[in-house]
């Protein structure tokens, strides 16, 4: 699939401008289309490119057909018409994923069915013979967008999310989806040249993101499998290519350090096996201490914390002592960097009982976030 062609990157909400910015940065043109993501064009090389360096991204989707289709049965003959017999093996495997929003359909899972019955069907046609078809996503995986007589269907050349980076092999409670954190450190003014500080690291994943931005090393290398690798006419070499220059690029040394803390033994024992997963661990400094305990080096950084949201009845004002204790870290050692607090918790932010310099809006999951950036000054403002 040489041809250039419609791209979707999906992302989650509010990350728009973080994924333009970092397509931008690998000289791709896009715009921002409401929850779908990013639109942009090009060839399945370039989905594979997106694939390997996109840190903030779910999906990377490539237009197959966009056609019109009121009722099943035009559902049905559209994706009939398409010439499956070049895109997949007839003893092959697909899966079908969609979003749809037609007054004729019920069940999104009944779409599903009139659009593998289509794609089988032809197969049967042309080969006698009917690939497989299930709900994993380990292979070809195909997605279609279905909003009333509008229809689009897509490869998703992901198969599964890269929203997670593939070094988090050990659980821990409530860790930050790999692609949120990325879009923190992001957001942030962080250069990747001075100090990257993380109390309250939990599983680590900011840290790790962290040490994977300085170092240029892009998630894609974590993965050995992707959508894209089951379509019929794969290009290997391209992949290739494609993984070698981006380990050309990536860097060995950090120029700042990275510390990372938590309270908790174990966390800080997960935290480590996931920094040795990313082959990141001899270049993050782990304690295990109480966040006001962090080392914090003289010179520029960031210090970014995760705290709870105290998100059941009775958890918040538990947790009120230490949002303020968090005020009075920054306060007194903390001075010439830049503080933030990523929390879906606003009255407890305000136990920080500083002025914010800039609030940036995401979700974790399904909670409104915020990324609360604070100026951490020496002296009076007035002074500096």
């Amino acid at each position: 699939m040489d041809d250039k062609n419609k791209i979707v990157v999906t992302c989650a909400k509010r990350t728009n401008h973080i994924v333009l910015e970092e397509m931008a940065a690998l000289g791709y043109k896009g715009e921002s289309s409401g929850n779908l993501g990013v639109i942009t064009q090009g060839t399945m090389k370039d989905c594979m490119r997106l694939n390997m360096h996109l840190r903030t991204a779910n999906r990377v989707l490539y237009l197959i057909k966009a056609f019109e289709a009121v009722k099943p049965q035009e559902l049905y003959d559209q994706i009939h018409q398409i010439p499956w017999e070049d895109f997949l093996e007839p003893n092959g495997y697909f899966s079908i994923n969609s979003w749809v929003h037609n007054d004729y359909i019920k069940d999104t899972q009944f779409a599903n069915l009139k659009a593998k019955d289509a794609i089988v069907d032809r197969m049967q046609k042309v080969h006698d013979m009917r690939p497989d078809s299930g709900p994993d996503r380990h292979k070809t995986v195909i997605f279609m967008h279905w909003k009333n007589n509008a229809c689009q269907l897509y490869f998703d050349t992901s198969g599964q999310t890269i929203s997670k980076h593939g070094y988090r092999k050990v659980p821990y409670k409530a860790p930050l989806m790999e692609s949120l954190a990325a879009s923190i450190i992001l957001s942030s003014q962080w250069d990747k040249f001075s100090h990257f500080i993380n109390p309250m690291c939990g599983s680590g994943t900011l840290a790790i993101e962290a040490a994977l931005l300085a170092l240029n090393r892009v998630p894609g290398q974590y993965r050995d499998n992707f959508g894209f690798m089951h379509i019929k006419g794969y290009n290997r070499s391209d992949w290739n290519q494609i993984r070698k220059e981006a380990n050309q690029n990536a860097k060995r040394n950090l120029p700042g350090r990275i510390i990372a803390s938590d309270i908790n033994g174990e966390a800080i024992r997960v935290a480590k096996r996931n920094a040795q997963t990313a082959g990141v661990d001899h270049l993050i400094e782990f304690q295990q201490c109480d966040f006001k305990e962090t080392t914090v080096p003289s010179g520029n950084g960031v210090i970014i914390l995760n705290p709870e949201y105290g998100a059941r009845m009775g958890e918040e004002k538990a947790l009120e002592q230490i949002y303020t204790d968090i005020g009075d870290f920054f306060k007194q050692r903390c001075q010439g960097k830049m503080g933030y607090v990523f929390t879906g918790n606003m009255n407890l932010a305000k136990k920080v009982g500083l002025r914010t310099r800039r609030r940036m809006e995401f979700y974790n999951g399904k909670i409104d976030c915020r990324l609360l950036e604070y100026e951490l000054y020496e002296g009076t403002k007035k002074a500096r």
